[in-house]
């Protein structure tokens, strides 16, 4: 049973959810949108119980103790500092980064740019930065795909996903996610300001500093064919962009919320990814 943790930083108080012996293998979680750290639960209790000590935050937005208001606060540089704050915090020098949506990419960006602190990277859904942008630029079917982003970025996207009970946020996670998993997301969501602040990740998308360049670490990365959001042009581009260990696996029939969904696969092969890194 994961705990609930308090993890305080120079950018404010995070909440988090950790399992596992206090000196185990470090192991850091992050969620996506529009979820929490409570979309891990099934991993994290899987990594505890193979002594490893995981830890998955609420991140910057979703904990009302960093949640600043203005867009610029949300940009990569920002979300990556959060991350090695919070392993600072927690006294690791070098710690294994797993990422579901957008915290995939902002483990995706934390190894390019520290591959020193990175012993391990998995990344769920969300491939490379770098391909994932180019077909977003020029692939037809992943700029579909992607067109919802535009909507997020809008000035009224708050009301379009909350109104009539949520509807169209509850719409989002088609059926995948176990029910009440989903209300705790709607009810945090819903509180003042908490909407805004997970919306700002896209409206910040903007102010990127471009491209991050491979990745060298050890890297796991799972995609699903079912995925409405992510195409598969990015998802088999990325072994090019990864100059380290690379393991890539498909997962059929499942759909963007691999973590909820397909949870016993997921965390085999994480587990398999970690004991195959070890050093």
């Amino acid at each position: 049973m994961a705990e609930h943790i308090q993890i305080p930083t120079p950018a404010g108080t995070f909440d988090a959810l950790s399992a596992g012996p206090q000196d185990g293998r470090p192991v850091l979680l992050l969620h996506g949108f529009p979820e929490a750290a409570q979309q891990w639960t099934e991993q994290l209790a899987v990594l505890g119980g193979a002594e490893c000590h995981a830890v998955a935050p609420d991140q910057r937005g979703y904990s009302p103790g960093v949640r600043p208001e203005q867009v610029l606060d949300y940009r990569m540089e920002e979300l990556v500092g959060d991350v090695l704050s919070i392993a600072g915090h927690l006294g690791w020098d070098r710690f294994d980064l797993v990422g579901h949506d957008w915290g995939a990419a902002v483990a995706w960006a934390t190894a390019a740019a520290h591959p020193d602190r990175v012993r391990t990277l998995t990344a769920v859904s969300v491939p490379h930065p770098d391909p994932f942008g180019d077909a977003v630029r020029g692939d037809e079917d992943q700029q579909q795909r992607s067109a919802y982003m535009r909507v997020f970025r809008t000035a009224g996207a708050e009301r379009t996903l909350l109104d009539d009970g949520a509807r169209a946020l509850r719409g989002i996670y088609g059926g995948a996610v176990p029910q009440h998993h989903v209300d705790d997301y709607v009810q945090r969501l819903s509180e003042p300001g908490a909407l805004t602040a997970a919306l700002n990740w896209y409206r910040a998308m903007r102010y990127g500093g471009g491209r991050i360049g491979p990745i060298a670490v050890p890297t796991l990365y799972v995609w699903s064919t079912e995925d409405v959001a992510i195409g598969s042009t990015a998802a088999l581009a990325t072994a090019d962009h990864v100059t380290g260990p690379y393991r890539f696996e498909m997962l059929e029939d499942v759909t963007h919320w691999i973590p909820e969904q397909a949870p016993e696969a997921l965390s085999r092969m994480l587990l398999e990814h970690l004991l195959a890194h070890q050093g």
